[in-house]
């Protein structure tokens, strides 16, 4: 067992459920526009999105590393009667082998070391043409979390684009995603950085590169309005 494996394994044993079980609100008002056709769900979880997905039209299939979060996300397809293939793998070094419509990568992070980058390059060439890769994600860290003064002196330095955080607990946040470590800081790509270090060259034509905010609540029910970044773009 790898230690991302071992590392979420754990994580998703710490209760019955660990995420809403709604689907990311980014991800339902920016695909819904979408015609439906064969969807990835990286980093899927407890497989909220994936089902929001299936239920829509869309062939799916989820992909994460913990497979206890797998197994409650097929049990919870197989309650709805909906044909979803669920995929037990690291995506580190998992390579899809079919290709698809719509790649989604929703809050992607983790404090377990993990190309990111490289994963989500590999991911969109399995898009094809006229497809669409979704990303969402946190540019700045929930300000319960214990590194929202890393990331607040992060964006001094670097601008007010991104900032860095490893973990969350915002209980809409469904993917669990894997993240990548940067020295010892968890960064966290503001829209137009997060397009930039893709570098996925001019067959892709940027649609949404942009910052959402939405209302949130903390582990011990903070209120917050948290910002997330928000990056579609289309194979030409």
């Amino acid at each position: 067992m790898s230690d991302a494996e071992e590392f979420w394994n754990e994580r998703y044993a710490e209760r019955e459920r660990i995420w809403s079980g709604h689907p990311n609100q980014a991800l339902v008002d920016t695909v819904s526009p979408l015609a439906p056709g064969r969807a990835l769900d990286l980093g899927c979880g407890e497989g909220a999105d994936s089902i929001w997905l299936a239920e829509q039209g869309w062939t799916v299939t989820g992909v994460d590393v913990s497979e206890t979060a797998i197994a409650r996300a097929q049990a919870e397809a197989e309650h709805r009667d909906l044909p979803i293939t669920w995929v037990a793998a690291d995506l580190a070094t998992w390579v899809p082998s079919e290709k698809f419509d719509l790649v989604s990568a929703c809050f992607l992070h983790s404090p377990i070391e993990f190309p990111r980058t490289e994963v989500l390059r590999r991911a969109a060439d399995s898009i094809v043409s006229g497809g669409h890769l979704l990303l969402v994600g946190h540019a700045e860290p929930p300000p319960w979390s214990r590194y929202a003064e890393e990331a607040a002196d992060q964006a001094e330095i670097h601008g007010d684009d991104h900032a860095g955080d490893d973990e969350h607990d915002d209980e809409h946040d469904d993917g669990h995603g894997q993240g990548h470590r940067h020295g010892q800081h968890h960064v966290f790509l503001g829209p137009v950085q997060e397009l930039e270090s893709l570098d996925l060259g001019e067959e892709w034509e940027p649609l949404t590169v942009e910052l959402r905010e939405r209302p949130a609540t903390g582990p011990e029910g903070q209120q917050a309005v948290l910002r997330d970044s928000v990056v579609l773009v289309r194979r030409r």
